[in-house]
């Protein structure tokens, strides 16, 4: 049985939906991202202890400190490439930001290989179930830009603030909003 859970975040955050398999986290969307399943009635079910542990967390998370814990989750579909890019993620410290060129040259130089692409650590990032404990929000594109999020721009930028990691970002730093003034002619 699969337990489908909404939490109510602080204002400026859209709401998550929490998933969990009664023993584990296995889902963390915000309301809305393009992998979210949709919120059903659950019965009266009761919330299983691992959506508690959760919430806690989240509430820990959203007060403004590094949580102590770690909620226990499982992610399925996990390839060998995926999962070093999740531990990656999990590397980046509260607070702070990792490019994707910057996780695809620590991957390449583990494995031994010349280069790796952004563009495949970036679908790897996409995908991660588990936004916030896996924390995809801190990969940022080049130079910082804010690219793609699946739980929405607004979303990070919010949490990038609310770790200090978003001094000055908004959400107008995304990639389209960057582009050069075009040039005066002569």
């Amino acid at each position: 049985m699969f337990f489908t859970i909404k939490y109510r975040t602080p204002e400026g955050f859209d709401d998550l939906v929490m998933v969990s398999d009664g023993d584990r986290l296995t889902g963390l969307w915000f309301e809305g991202s393009r992998n979210a399943p949709e919120l059903r009635p659950d019965g009266g079910a009761r919330e299983p202890p691992v959506l508690r542990e959760t919430r806690r967390w989240l509430d820990a998370y959203f007060s403004g400190r590094r949580p102590d814990f770690t909620p226990p989750y499982r992610i399925d579909g996990l390839t060998p490439f995926r999962r070093d890019v999740v531990d990656a993620m999990l590397a980046i410290p509260f607070g702070a930001t990792a490019t994707y060129g910057d996780i695809a040259a620590a991957i390449a130089r583990r494995r031994g290989l010349a280069k790796m692409s952004a563009q495949a650590v970036g679908q790897a990032v996409g995908w991660n179930p588990i936004c916030i404990v896996v924390p995809c929000h801190r990969v940022v594109g080049a130079a910082g830009a804010l690219v793609g999020y699946g739980g929405g721009i607004r979303n990070k930028v919010a949490l990038l603030r609310l770790e200090g990691a978003g001094r000055g970002v908004s959400a107008d730093r995304s990639a389209s909003s960057r582009r050069p003034a075009p040039r005066a002619r002569t």
